[in-house]
């Protein structure tokens, strides 16, 4: 009876839940914790991944746009656990949201090929984090896509957070093409802001 029950429990799980999704977050965590050793907060961390049958388009041929976006969480998350950024934010009653999203596709990632998703924190202020993340694919070094992301840190001055670190204590000019992206996305939001409809 009971063998019968578990993968009856197993399909229900993976039909209501994403569950490949939690048992990445605990592997990629997990393993960044038990094998690595913890980095700055300014240094680069790196993941690896593998495109399969679960991950292409509709032509089978290559990686889908929103599986990119997927594996950014998962670097990020490894991010977070090898700098121990995360564990100093909850300690202030804090989170982390993603705010924003900026990425540009140079050239696909082929079905069956391996790559490494590098994450690299660049820019910070009163209230985000700034990572550019680039999607290389292992056989040729080839930067596939780039990617900028925007974490939001509720509840905590960023800036104060970032300067307890050892290679935080000052920030670094900030980025052009972050900073061009900034204001295109704070033009965006003063249109939202008065309820204008874009064009």
């Amino acid at each position: 009876m009971v063998c019968m029950c578990l993968p009856v429990l197993l399909l229900i799980l993976y039909i209501i839940w994403d569950v490949n999704y939690f048992i990445r977050v605990i592997f990629t965590v997990g393993l960044g914790r038990l094998l690595q050793k913890k980095v700055k907060i300014t240094d680069k961390t790196t993941i690896y991944g593998f495109c399969t049958t679960q991950d292409v388009d509709i032509f089978i041929r290559h990686m889908n746009n929103a599986r990119y976006l997927r594996e950014l969480d998962f670097a990020r998350f490894h991010y977070y656990g090898l700098t121990g950024l995360y564990e100093e934010v909850k300690k202030t009653g804090g989170g982390a949201v993603q705010g924003a999203s900026n990425i540009r596709y140079r050239r696909t990632i082929p079905i069956f090929n391996a790559y490494r998703v590098e994450t690299k924190l660049i820019w910070w202020d009163e209230k985000a984090i700034y990572l550019e993340q680039k999607f290389i694919t292992t056989a040729d070094d080839f930067v596939r896509a780039v990617a900028i992301s925007k974490q939001c840190i509720t509840k905590v001055n960023v800036l104060e957070l970032i300067a307890k670190f050892p290679g935080g204590e000052e920030r670094p000019a900030c980025p052009q093409e972050l900073s061009l992206w900034l204001e295109a996305s704070e033009i965006s939001s003063q249109k939202l802001r008065s309820g204008k409809k874009s064009d």
